[in-house]
């Protein structure tokens, strides 16, 4: 799964004395790609140009169909049980269940507040991308009565891109954000990638997404995720140097008198 280039670290503002640095100790970048603005451009426009291919060409849906109707003709007990299971699982209420759970953990036990906002906001940047977007192009899901066997029909709601994809492609970019830097990084970025992988073939085998749809959802997220972390690198510093918080962690360190 493609992401950012990493970044170990930012500039930390310091105080007028120089005695110690402000509330860098508490900041956590997010790996940042270097041209980070122009890339998350071209990853969204990349997201529109293929909805709106895919939504104004003629046929373009009944060829993609063929994909679901395939799939619906070929269901077996157990990969309808994945399937299934992957539905629920990064579904927006287990979803924010999750994400809140992880967070909980980073700021209760690693005691770790900066890194539990963090976490979320790239987690669910992935749900925002995909509503932004499924405004944008409107295109309809495919229709169930036109499968063999639909496993989860689903009307009245926009199919592009697929927000149980762009969640899962998010949360994989928010894990290892969190493993980098360990002996973990190189797994959960493999496991990351084939979960989303085999996130985005559920969503085919159930029936609810055309093809284009669930690969426009890595490139939607990935453009979330691009953007997220150059704006957290660039403010979150600031932000984090004027709350009440870190001002008395200041007051509480002993001065350092300067050396003669």
């Amino acid at each position: 799964m493609p992401g950012p280039a990493p970044v170990d670290r930012v500039a930390v503002p310091h105080d007028p004395a120089g005695a110690r640095p402000a509330a860098g100790p508490q900041f956590r970048a997010i790996p940042q790609a270097r041209h980070w603005l122009l890339l998350g451009i071209l990853l969204s426009a990349a997201v529109l140009a293929l909805g709106l291919t895919a939504k104004l060409v003629p046929g373009g849906s009944v060829a993609e169909l063929g994909v679901d109707q395939d799939l619906s003709q070929h269901h077996a007990a157990l990969l309808t049980a994945v399937a299934m299971a992957l539905n629920v699982v990064f579904g927006p209420a287990a979803g924010v269940v999750l994400v809140a759970a992880v967070a909980l953990y980073l700021w209760v036990v690693r005691r770790s507040l900066v890194k539990a906002v963090a976490f979320g906001l790239v987690a669910c940047s992935g749900w925002v991308a995909s509503e932004f977007f499924k405004l944008i192009i409107a295109r309809q899901r495919p229709n169930p009565a036109l499968l063999f066997d639909p496993l989860a029909p689903e009307t009245g709601s926009n199919s592009f891109p697929s927000g149980h994809v762009s969640f899962a492609v998010a949360l994989g970019f928010a894990l290892y954000f969190l493993a980098r830097g360990t002996r973990w990084a190189k797994v959960t970025a493999v496991a990351a990638a084939v979960l989303a992988l085999v996130v985005a073939w559920s969503r085919l085998y159930i029936g609810v997404h055309y093809p284009t749809d669930v690969a426009a959802s890595f490139l939607a997220a990935s453009a979330a995720v691009v953007l997220l972390a150059g704006l957290w690198n660039r403010f979150a510093p600031r932000i984090l140097d004027r709350l009440p918080a870190a001002a008395s962690v200041r007051s509480t360190q002993p001065s350092r008198s300067p050396r003669p």
